[in-house]
């Protein structure tokens, strides 16, 4: 009997594996069929994107569908912009979609522009295409790609430097200090004079710091930043985490 149960248990074992085997073997085949067209924006559309009007729409963004052969399945599509001539060897996302359009407003366009590295309030070229994957990540299809100017703005508050060390001293306007953002920090490279200096926002003094006499961090109205030799200089501001440091160059 212990044999016959045996011999059962092994038929079964096979036929399971046959029945899997079957199965991977008539299971449907994806492949690539055609890729997507890219409709609008053509290259002869050009934005310049202001802040008081970040919530209008921008563009509509519209392509015809990828197609795949095989089943049928959801096809995702991703608009991608980038450095126009780069051929796209670091694209940034602009968003992504199940639909054959997409409206963009001016904020979600002006932050896709300086996500990828481009200069605000100067007309950059900017390349655009469509990427479609089936499901998540299967089998991409790169559409053409137009080529449009853009005119960002920064979304980024505006921090200057200010004081008696500073090319401007006292005086308004403030010395403009850049925004990076891969770390998030504003820096100034240039000269400075024997003085102090301060750190405001908006070329006022409703918001500004100085040191708080703790290990190079600043503090809401904080004491002024002594400069005590001149020369060229690299002034580095974390304004989140309140820290900031200055080197003679």
């Amino acid at each position: 009997m212990k044999n016959i149960y045996k011999i059962l248990i092994a038929f079964i074992g096979v036929l399971a594996v046959s029945c899997n085997a079957d199965d991977v073997d008539n299971r449907p085949v994806i492949d690539a069929g055609t890729a997507p067209v890219l409709l609008t924006p053509k290259s002869d559309f050009s934005i310049v994107l202001t802040k008081d009007t970040e919530k209008d729409i921008a563009t509509t963004v519209t392509w015809n569908k990828a197609t795949y052969t095989g089943i049928q399945t959801i096809v995702n599509y991703t608009i991608e912009i980038a450095k126009a001539g780069t051929n796209f060897a670091n694209p940034t996302t602009v968003s992504n979609t199940t639909a054959l359009s997409k409206e963009l407003t001016v904020a979600e366009l002006n932050s896709a522009v300086l996500n990828g590295g481009f200069t605000p309030y100067q007309e950059n070229n900017v390349d655009v295409r469509i990427k479609s994957v089936v499901g998540a990540t299967g089998l991409p299809q790169y559409s053409n790609s137009y080529t449009i100017k853009a005119t960002p703005y920064a979304a980024w508050a505006n921090w200057g430097l200010i004081g008696s060390a500073t090319p401007n001293g006292w005086n308004d306007p403030d010395t403009d200090l850049n925004y990076d953002l891969a770390t998030k920090k504003y820096s100034y490279v240039g000269p400075l004079v024997v003085g102090e200096i301060k750190f405001r926002l908006d070329d006022g003094w409703a918001t500004n710091y100085g040191d708080d006499g703790n290990n190079l961090s600043l503090d809401l109205g904080g004491a002024n930043i002594p400069v005590p030799v001149a020369g060229n200089y690299t002034v580095e501001v974390d304004i989140t985490n309140k820290k900031y440091t200055i080197t003679k160059n």
